[in-house]
């Protein structure tokens, strides 16, 4: 995902709402402001395949529900909205409306960095993602070589690991499951 221009004028939460369901690219929404986002790399997609595939395979016996990419996130009340590039629920999902196009609760979520976009994944967009009471884990994924951070809520603080080798295994503790770097990345050319 790259963010691009925001708004000068202030949008409220349903007047962003209304506005999405009809567009046809996707926006995020950040306390009134509206960001564009633009298309993914070639390797931004692989890695979201293949992270969403290795981890639908170990979640479906499990009843989980695995979204890539197209699933709308609200982190706050005062409405922040989030396109994830991977997101998690294991338990009921609850969503904002009958129409079901907005999570209230994953318990993951996993972010390919983009260059334009990187900075921002860390810091202010983990900060809107840590207001989810149901969040547990938090994963950021470089598309350019190997290098994910996996963030994860123990007890009330974050704490985050860096993983750099392909035999690196993230183990996912809030979803029992098993991300090997050699999957995320198999698929990918990387810089050296």
């Amino acid at each position: 995902m790259s963010s691009i221009a925001a708004a000068d004028t202030y949008i409220t939460p349903e007047a962003y709402l209304a506005s999405e369901r009809r567009a046809k690219y996707k926006s995020e929404y950040i306390h009134g402001e509206v960001l564009a986002m633009s298309g993914a790399s070639r390797a931004h997609n692989i890695i979201t395949v293949d992270i969403t595939t290795e981890l639908n395979i170990q979640l479906r016996p499990r009843g989980c529900e695995i979204y890539s990419g197209d699933m709308r996130v609200r982190t706050s009340r005062t409405g922040s909205y989030f396109y994830p590039d991977v997101v998690v629920v294991c338990e009921k999902p609850r969503f904002e409306d009958n129409v079901f196009d907005t999570l209230l609760n994953p318990i993951l979520v996993v972010e390919v960095l983009s260059p334009s976009t990187e900075v921002y994944d860390k810091g202010e967009k983990f900060a809107h993602y840590q207001e989810l009471a149901s969040l547990r884990e938090y994963i950021l994924v470089s598309q350019d070589r190997i290098h994910v951070t996996h963030h994860r809520l123990m007890e009330s603080q974050w704490a985050g690991k860096e993983f750099h080798t392909p035999e690196d295994v993230l183990l996912l503790d809030s979803i029992e499951c098993k991300l090997p770097l050699q999957d995320i990345y198999t698929r990918v050319t990387l810089s050296d």
